[in-house]
Formats: structure tokens, C-alpha cells, sequence
């Protein structure tokens, strides 16, 4: 995985590949990757307490372009929380009362069914109806009629609605990410489904574009692109493809990341001279800036509470992670196990930091408990990237290298369960995870 890179050289030299693109935020995507990744995903592991569920084929979808049935019991299986039960081929509508007993020896405590079916105008009725084989109880259903578009969307609304019935917690699976691709010449960024599949354009340049963005209410991307043949922000609309010019001030602007109230960004700009942290409006305007500091700062995200500003910082001699009050003022170090680390992610809830960390050589993916400051290293991979938080806080998603290859891998914050997003002919890279969407 290897990039090239415009920065104020202090991590030259000790920050070797593949890590450098964001540790100073001016970088070129170097990797081939399909125009339009499509992903199969592959989940590993097994948690300790998973609740068993078994996802019937649902009536017609074998005429269904696509398989309802399966789209949801991967996505519930991804999330670590639930475990598969073998359906045999089992065919069962929503108005089919099931056998519990049947479905209790088989181990099961819930049991999905449904129905598609296509209407004359083309549309598609998709039925469902979820029940607790235990207690034999009708625990609901939904109903949609959709385009063929969006029958992905059902099978992640649906996923949603199992897993808050079963779980009490807010399903993620109808939420999107975004990621950076190129191919040949093209940088592309992509706005796809949580699982990476459905993946659509926002935005395709012949310059690199680095470092996307969701903006709290998932409507906007941030990113920097360098078709002006520097690192320059801008913030793009997702729905209308419009676009507005946020820091192209002297020198690199880099590293943008959203507050919690979607007013503000934190920037990384070297306009008056080595990379500084500033923010600036989310419109644009003068930036302020966080600190005076003799030392590279780059890489900004703020706290759930947006209070505090995480960042990385070579000032103490080597990459760390240190917070700083969003007001400005005195910056505190927060990491200080390993010698090298980088790429702060804080999960939305407040509890957990997620990074990077340089461990022998090999950079692993790592999660902090902010309030016990146990640190654990949650993959077997070497060359881990760019942690986003799901909106529940629940799962992380990155980019690494498996088989010489780079793609995308979800993992639960515990490693136990890990899904690869497996692009079929290429590589995938800087994810970010948007937030949830409205209902």
C-alpha cells in the first residue's frame, strides 16, 4: 500500500509507508480499484453471546433480483450480535404461523419470514414478520412497496428492525459509508450501504481525494481534493452532487472533521507555516486556531459532546494522540502505550477511542475505554487503517491489507467478529462511517 505525499516533512522520516497519508493529510491514491467495487461479505469469529436466529427464505424472492433473506441475515450476522441458524431452504411467508416447536430444536430463538413480490407497475411488495419461537409470539412486521433501487435499502431496514427488537439498540444497517477509490487515472469517492454494496458516485477527479467526511446529519461529505494541484477542503452535497469551497488558504488545508452540532469543522492548515489545527465555519470564512505549537498537529476529530478536539502531534517527539478543549488552550496526551499512534476515531456514544498503532513494525487497529484507559489490539492484520465508529457505536469500520490486497473490514470492538467487504477486482480505502439516517 503505498502513497505518495505533499507535507511539511517532520514525520518523514519516521513515519514509513503505508501510514503516512494521514498522519500529515496530503496524499495521492496510488492503488488500482474498480470504478464500482462490488463486495461479498465474509464474517469471521465468533462472539461469546449471540442470539440465535434463523432467517427463512422469504416467499418469491427467487424471482427477486435481489435475495432479501440473505442481505438480512448478513448484515445480522456482521453486526457480532446474532448467529445463523441453517434454514435448510425453508420457504415461510409473513402470514404463515411457524411451527415453534420445529424451529426450538433447531436451536433457534427467533424466526424471520416474508414475502416479495412484483407489482404490475414494476414496483416490488415486500411483507415480513419477525416471531420469538420461544415464547411463540408475533414480536411484528413491516411492509414496503419499492423500485427495484431499493430493495437493498428493505433488507437493511428490515435488519434494522429485527436487530432493535431483539437487541433494544438501534439497528445501523440502512446507514452508509463512504470511501475513495482509483482507477487508472480517476480518483473516485463513493457513497454505498453500510455493507458496501449499492455503491454510488459523489465525485470523480483525475487528483487525488482524501479524507471523506459525514457531516452529523448525513447529508454533506467534507473532503480535500488536490485538483488545484494542493490539499483544499470542500464540503459536498450528497442529494443535489453541489459543492462548497471551505479552506484553500496559502499552503496545505487538510484533515476537515465535523462538530456534533454540523456548524464548525476542525482543519488542518499550514498557512502560517507548519501544520496547525484551526476551525473554521462550515460555510467557510476565517479560521481560528486551536494553539500555538512548535510540533506538527493534524488529524482532528471532536468528542461526542463536542467539548474536546482528539488529534495527533509529533511534540513530545514521536505521533501521539492528545485532546484540547474545542475553546483552545492546553493540550492533554491521551495515548501512551506504544511509541507510535495515529488516526483517532471516538465512537459516538463518548466511551471509546479507536487508532492506529505501530507495533513492531506492523500498524493494528486499537481501542481505547476512555474511562478506564485499557488499551486492546483487536486484529491480526498488519497494515490497519483509518477507524470510523458505526453509529451505535458498536462496530468500527477500516481499511487493511489481506492478501497483498486492501479492503474494508468491519470488526466488533472486541475483535471477535470481523466482516471483510471484498471488492472483486480491486482496492477500497479511507472509510468513514455516516450517522445514522432520518426515519
Amino acid at each position: 500500500m503505498t502513497t505518495d505525499r505533499i507535507s511539511p516533512s517532520s514525520f518523514s522520516a519516521a513515519v514509513p509507508q503505508p501510514l503516512r497519508r494521514h498522519v500529515l493529510a496530503a496524499l495521492a491514491c496510488t492503488s488500482a480499484a474498480p470504478a464500482l467495487a462490488q463486495f461479498r461479505v465474509e464474517v469471521t469469529g465468533v462472539g461469546l453471546t449471540q442470539l440465535p436466529v434463523a432467517i427463512a427464505a422469504f416467499r418469491g424472492e427467487a424471482q427477486s433480483p435481489q435475495k432479501i433473506s440473505a442481505i438480512v441475515q448478513a448484515d445480522l450476522e456482521r453486526s457480532g450480535q446474532f448467529r445463523a441458524i441453517d434454514t435448510a431452504g425453508v420457504v415461510l411467508d409473513e402470514n404463515a404461523r411457524p411451527d415453534v416447536a420445529l424451529w426450538r430444536q433447531k436451536s433457534a430463538d427467533s424466526l424471520a419470514t416474508g414475502s416479495v413480490t412484483r407489482l404490475p407497475d414494476g414496483r416490488f411488495d415486500v411483507r415480513f414478520r419477525l416471531w420469538d419461537v420461544v415464547r411463540g409470539q408475533d414480536l411484528g412486521g413491516q411492509g414496503f412497496v419499492v423500485t427495484q433501487g431499493d430493495l437493498r435499502l428493505v433488507s437493511h431496514r428490515i435488519a434494522d428492525f429485527i436487530y432493535e427488537k431483539l437487541t433494544g439498540e438501534r439497528g445501523i444497517f440502512s446507514t452508509r459509508i463512504a470511501y475513495v477509490t482509483k482507477a487508472g487515472s480517476r480518483h473516485s469517492l463513493w457513497v454505498a450501504d453500510a455493507d458496501g454494496e449499492n455503491a454510488q458516485s459523489a465525485l470523480s477527479s483525475p487528483e487525488p481525494i482524501i479524507s471523506p467526511a459525514w457531516s452529523p446529519s448525513g447529508g454533506q461529505l467534507a473532503y480535500v481534493s488536490f485538483e488545484s494541484r494542493k490539499p483544499v477542503v470542500y464540503v459536498h452535497d450528497v442529494a443535489t452532487g453541489k459543492r462548497r469551497l471551505i479552506a484553500n488558504f496559502r499552503g496545505s488545508n487538510s484533515a476537515p472533521a465535523w462538530s456534533p452540532d454540523g456548524r464548525t469543522l476542525a482543519v488542518t492548515l499550514s498557512r502560517d507555516g507548519g501544520s496547525q489545527l484551526y476551525v473554521i465555519d462550515a460555510n467557510g470564512g476565517e479560521p481560528r486556531r486551536l494553539m500555538q505549537s512548535t510540533g506538527i498537529d493534524t488529524e482532528p476529530v471532536f468528542s461526542g459532546d463536542g467539548r474536546s478536539i482528539y488529534f495527533v502531534s509529533d511534540r513530545g517527539g514521536a505521533p501521539q494522540i492528545y485532546k484540547v478543549p474545542v475553546s483552545g488552550g492546553n493540550a492533554e496526551r491521551v495515548t501512551f502505550t506504544g511509541s507510535y499512534n495515529i488516526s483517532p476515531s471516538i465512537s459516538p456514544d463518548g466511551r471509546w477511542l479507536a487508532y492506529i498503532s505501530r507495533v513492531g513494525g506492523a500498524y493494528k487497529l486499537h481501542v481505547m475505554d476512555l474511562s478506564s484507559s485499557a488499551v486492546a489490539a483487536i486484529t491480526d492484520t498488519t497494515a490497519d487503517e483509518n477507524p470510523s465508529f458505526a453509529p451505535n457505536s458498536k462496530l468500527i469500520v477500516y481499511a487493511t491489507l489481506q492478501q497483498g490486497r486492501e479492503a474494508l473490514m468491519t470488526a466488533t470492538l472486541d475483535g471477535k467478529i470481523k466482516a471483510r467487504l471484498a471488492g472483486q477486482g480491486g482496492d477500497i480505502r479511507e472509510p468513514d462511517w455516516g450517522p445514522f439516517q432520518k426515519p
